[in-house]
């Protein structure tokens, strides 16, 4: 059984801190240096300063100024959260994910209660832990998908902030423990190196934010390959990029090569979903775009040799990667959009 409980959270104090649109942001692994400094630069208490420190001896230092300086202050009693994402995806249709954001006891993968789906890395997973041991503090909610549907609030948030064009709303609620959980599996949609550091931590509860599957705002989007140089493939060739996306196999696996100013359609295998189709292929030198344009752009603009364009994997597929014990290339999933971090924190 999934063990969730209502936790006593850290917050802003907007009346100190300023307002929360300007203390927030993404998730360390998807802010780059550049993006850090602007983050950095919209207040002296952006959580990136805590997320992405220059040090971690510098975190510590400065949660404990904040919470000297009751920029960071306690709840007065332990609360379950609802948050609410309204947010218009790379597709340009506007959606709204709703999650409970709750304190999750920490399971070993071999419970079978949390499951992962893709792989993880030693380095992000080695600076995590240094970062938790010098401040016990879960400063970041990882994303569990709950195969199910949930009553959400109704009413106004008690706090709210807009990050990167999606409007996050948030408010406390008690809730009564879940039946529904009782046997269910959690899938790590976000955050496979946070979790792992927290079991290696031997963290006995962490921060999370369980989203149910039956909602129309839960979707994942694609997650394309830009490669600095491939092997010879040879594919259908077809007229135009959208012929040969709406030509992919439904049957297995399949992807778009664009190279020089050409699409082709490869098939892979039944059973097989594209980003791992992809990898076998071997491209060397891959980096990643969830936008077409993009990923076309880079291959004319001879930023990259070739772009392998995919389709997203469904959520009963990536379900069934992690019960089957399996686990997904890097970046074969991009569910949109991110958690936000400084909402809420957890000290361990």
């Amino acid at each position: 059984m999934a063990d969730v409980e209502p936790f006593r959270a850290v917050r802003y104090d907007e009346r100190r801190a300023g307002p929360l649109d300007s203390l927030v942001a993404p998730p360390y692994d998807v802010v780059s240096p550049e993006e850090r400094e602007r983050y950095r630069a919209r207040s002296p208490y952006n959580v990136v300063r805590l997320t992405l420190p220059d040090d971690e001896s510098e975190a510590a230092r400065l949660w404990d100024a904040w919470r000297a300086e009751g920029v960071l202050v306690w709840e007065d009693e332990p609360s379950h959260w609802w948050l609410v994402q309204d947010y218009v995806g790379p597709d340009g249709v506007p959606r709204t994910r709703q999650g409970l954001v709750c304190s999750l006891r920490v399971e070993p993968y071999e419970a079978k209660v949390v499951l992962p789906h893709e792989r993880t890395h030693a380095g992000p997973k080695e600076g995590r832990l240094r970062l938790l041991r010098a401040l016990p503090v879960h400063l970041e909610p990882i994303l569990l998908l709950y195969e199910g549907s949930l009553q959400g609030l109704v009413g106004g948030p008690a706090h709210e902030a807009g990050l990167e064009g999606v409007r996050n709303r948030l408010s406390p609620f008690q809730l009564e423990p879940w039946s529904a959980l009782a046997d269910a599996r959690l899938l790590i949609a976000d955050g496979h190196h946070r979790y792992e550091t927290a079991q290696a931590a031997e963290a006995e509860r962490m921060l999370v934010v369980i989203c149910p599957t039956e909602q129309e705002g839960m979707t994942i989007f694609p997650t394309h390959r830009l490669a600095q140089h491939v092997d010879s493939l040879r594919g259908q060739e077809v007229a135009s990029v959208e012929e040969a996306l709406a030509a992919l196999p439904s049957d297995r696996a399949g992807a778009v090569l664009y190279s020089g100013g050409r699409a082709a359609v490869l098939t892979g295998e039944p059973g097989e979903l594209d980003a791992a189709f992809v990898e076998r292929l071997g491209p060397g030198g891959v980096t990643y775009t969830s936008r077409t344009e993009e990923a076309i752009a880079a291959v004319d603009n001879g930023q990259a040799e070739a772009a392998f364009l995919v389709r997203p994997p469904t959520v009963e597929q990536v379900r069934a990667v992690a019960e089957r014990g399996e686990t997904m290339p890097q970046k074969s999933t991009f569910f949109y959009p991110k958690l936000p971090s400084g909402l809420l924190f957890l000290p361990v």
